[in-house]
């Protein structure tokens, strides 16, 4: 399956749809994730705001990531199913969690960030680009830079 993709949080509050493909797929293992994810890793699409419709009352929650740059983390009220983070350093593009997609789909990490946070028994898949932190911005760059 391709774009686009529809998904909804647990209750249905909360809907949205893609409707071009991401820019990147990642696992993130920072401890900020970790915490999100009861102490495994989140696993992200990166998709351009642009291309990206989501409908529903969200709540949110910012903090200062080990990055240096604030998150902004959006979240059903009413079940508390994560549905997309913000980066003050990349406003462009929506970090969507990929269990919020309908299944099928095509959604998996392609990459493998803060590696050097991750548990002595996180299973990381070695055939995957892995990075010990933050990666290089280049490919989130905006357009037309």
């Amino acid at each position: 399956m391709s774009a686009p993709y529809t998904g909804r949080c647990l209750c249905g509050a909360v809907t949205l749809r893609a409707n071009a493909g991401p820019v990147a797929t990642r696992q993130c293992w920072c401890r900020q994730c970790q915490s999100l994810a009861a102490g495994g890793p989140t696993n992200n699409a990166i998709f351009r705001v642009d291309d990206v419709i989501v409908e529903g009352k969200l709540g949110q929650s910012s903090w200062q990531a080990a990055s240096g740059n604030t998150l902004t983390f959006r979240f059903c009220p009413e079940c508390g199913t994560q549905a997309y983070g913000q980066s003050s350093a990349r406003p462009h593009l929506m970090t969507l969690r990929i269990g919020m997609f309908d299944q099928p789909h095509d959604l998996r990490p392609e990459m493998v960030i803060w590696t050097d946070d991750a548990p002595d028994w996180a299973v990381i898949d070695p055939e995957l680009e892995c990075h010990p932190r933050q990666p290089p911005a280049a490919s989130l760059a905006p357009p037309g830079n």
